[in-house]
């Protein structure tokens, strides 16, 4: 008999049964297949197959299996390693959407450099693998090996790395926009943090004009910590002419002021909506249009 096993791995890893079907038609694989299969739906009259399996009955299998083939996760191949067991591994990869990355074919390779496992980078060598399989000599596995914590802390230092990177690309990529959403955000907890003190001390937002005072108070507040954070950590002009670019700035708040005091009057003084609420919306559509504004027509790239 012969285990195959996909693990918990939260996406399909198709290609492998597909391949391990056609060996079974082709008569290379003539034993029966059992397979632990996860999140991988496949329907095959040649295989058993079962999405979840109890580790207890994993392991019988895994006892009475000839040799396992499964994808190249550290849990499954030290499971079959420990129980000394002959093991194909495939890789899952990335650019079948079998993982996020492709840190599988890393282990593959390791492994196989150590003789512990046969390695199928390709799915056209599996058929190779298995009629190697039956002389295949694998070095033995011990737990406490040097090179199996060696492989493990050089796997999770080259994730973190590559991780770190990414991160780092992303950042890059897309700083100015993460930037500005958190300076919008914070922008925002300031005007809303003035407009709330004042609506909940002196001013009545039932009454029109001073739902508007408060309104303009509160922008005046967001504007001032805006244009500076915009100037020195969004866009990070270098624009000399502060005067010219503040005034701009301004103008381009004042568009957003009147949005902002057009649909707090229509939502509360006409449509008597909360205000509190209905703020908060208007927020949001003032972000949007705000970053729009401040990208086109203030902090523009000196070309």
């Amino acid at each position: 008999m012969i285990l195959v096993t996909l693990g918990t791995q939260d996406k399909q890893f198709t290609r492998l049964l597909q391949e391990i079907d056609a060996l079974i038609e082709k008569k290379v694989i003539q034993e029966e297949v059992i397979v632990q299969a996860g999140y991988t739906k496949f329907q095959s009259k040649n295989m058993k197959i079962f999405d979840y399996v109890p580790k207890k009955k994993l392991e019988e299998y895994m006892e009475k299996s000839s040799f396992v083939i499964t994808h190249a996760g550290v849990g499954s191949i030290f499971d079959c390693l420990k129980k000394h067991k002959k093991v194909i591994a495939v890789p899952r990869l990335a650019k079948y959407q079998e993982h996020h990355n492709n840190h599988q074919l890393e282990i593959v390779d390791e492994l196989g450099k150590q003789k512990l496992i046969l390695p199928v980078y390709e799915m056209s060598e599996l058929e190779k693998a298995i009629q190697k399989v039956k002389k295949f000599k694998p070095n033995i596995y011990q737990s406490n090996n040097q090179n199996m914590i060696h492989l493990i802390d050089h796997y999770m230092e080259s994730v973190k790395g590559k991780e770190k990177r990414s991160m780092k690309e992303l950042f890059k990529k897309y700083r100015e926009i993460i930037m500005y959403l958190i300076f919008g955000v914070l922008t925002t907890v300031v005007s809303l943090a003035v407009y709330y003190i004042l609506v909940d001390t002196i001013l009545n937002p039932d009454q029109a004009v001073e739902l508007q005072i408060a309104n303009i108070l509160s922008w005046i507040a967001g504007v001032a910590f805006a244009y500076i954070t915009n100037r020195s950590m969004v866009f990070q002009s270098k624009n000399k002419n502060k005067l010219k670019e503040a005034t701009h700035f301004v103008l381009a708040r004042v568009v957003t002021l009147m949005m902002d005091m057009v649909m707090m009057f229509v939502g509360v003084t006409l449509l008597h909506g909360n205000d509190k609420i209905l703020k908060l919306i208007s927020q949001i559509v003032v972000i949007v249009s705000n970053y729009v504004f401040s990208k086109v027509f203030v902090f523009q790239k000196e070309k």
